[in-house]
Order: structure tokens, then sequence, then C-alpha cells
């Protein structure tokens, strides 16, 4: 095999490499994008700490933040709520509208009195709670996994999704804010749902 041979077939072989990863990146972005388009959109009836009700309709209107999570839980939930109220003082008049929900994945312990009393001190986030059934609906409408993982004796904590969801005010689904990202990214991300 002479050189400009050898040379044609390996750039052949660099074409048909660069056509299937451009072909796995578009069917990639196809399929997710076909996955997050009916988050959050299924029938289910949840009740606010306040006793209102509280479907998918209920995060339209207004950009919201929402969030799964557990009052006993002992980092990830506390945390959550720290950044998300911090994110609230950082943007200030710029977070007017942003509308906050945090629903709880354990309603055998977390009813509306104790989840409007976890919240309560941040000043901007709505505890939501429900029956179990019906929480099973949202969560996996939200595509959320949680699950109960049994400690000593008779107590138990739980598994759950850690990221906040970012939905825009015709409650579609935007993004998300991971656990622990930096205050940048969150904030920049929170702004451009703001803007719409």
């Amino acid at each position: 095999m002479n050189l400009t041979h050898l040379r044609t077939v390996l750039w052949t072989l660099v074409a048909v490499a660069a056509l299937a990863a451009t072909g796995l990146y578009v069917y990639t972005t196809m399929t997710r994008t076909s996955q997050v388009a009916g988050l959050g959109q299924a029938d289910y009836q949840l009740l606010t700490a306040a006793g209102d009700a509280f479907t998918r309709d209920s995060l339209k209107g207004s950009p919201s933040m929402l969030f799964f999570g557990f009052t006993h839980c002992p980092e990830v939930c506390p945390t959550s709520l720290a950044e998300m109220t911090s994110w609230y003082e950082a943007l200030g008049d710029e977070a007017k509208d942003l509308r906050s929900f945090f629903v709880t994945v354990d309603p055998e312990r977390d009813t509306a009195a104790v989840i409007d009393d976890y919240v309560s001190w941040t000043g901007h986030v709505t505890g939501v709670t429900g029956t179990p059934d019906e929480i099973a609906k949202a969560a996996q409408s939200w595509g959320v996994f949680y699950e109960k993982v049994p400690l000593e004796g008779s107590d138990y904590t739980m598994d759950h999704t850690a990221s906040i969801f970012l939905v825009n005010a015709a409650g579609e689904f935007e993004g998300t804010i991971a656990y622990r990202e930096s205050s940048d990214t969150a904030l920049a991300k929170l702004r451009r749902l703001l803007e719409g």
C-alpha cells in the first residue's frame, strides 16, 4: 500500500467516525428533547401547607423552582433550601415573580403542619404534601427517584433526586440546578428563567 492510498483510507475512516458522532449527537438530542418535553405534565392532586390545591397548573403563571425532598433529610434538603434562599437574596427585585415549592417524598411524616414549619424560615418556599399515591404520581411525572431506606429500629430515611427543577411561566420544564452547583451558575440559570 502506497502512502497516498494509506492517507485516503485514513481520511475515509475519519469521515466515517465524524458522521457517526454527528448521527449519535442528533439522535441523543432528539431523544432527550422528547423525554423532557412531557416532564411534569401528568395529573396529580397535592396540597400546599396552607391547604390550597397544588396541581401541574399551579406551576403556570410565574417561573418556579421545584424541589422534591423530606423534612428529616440530614443534608441535601436543608442545604438546597439554604441555597434557594441565598439566590433570592442575591437576585433581589429580579426574583419578585419567582415562586418556589418543596414537595415532600415522605408524606407519611411530612404533614402540612410539619412541612410548613420546615420551610417557613426561608420566607419564599411553599411546602407541598399529599397522599402517598398522589406524591408518587407527581414524582413520576417529574422523573424524580425516591425510595425509603430502613435504618436501625423502625426509623428510616429517604433517598431521592437532589436536583432543583426550573419551570417557566407556562409550567414547562426549563432545566435543573444540580445539588451544590456553583452559585454563579445557578444565578445565571435563574436569570435566564426569569427573562423568559
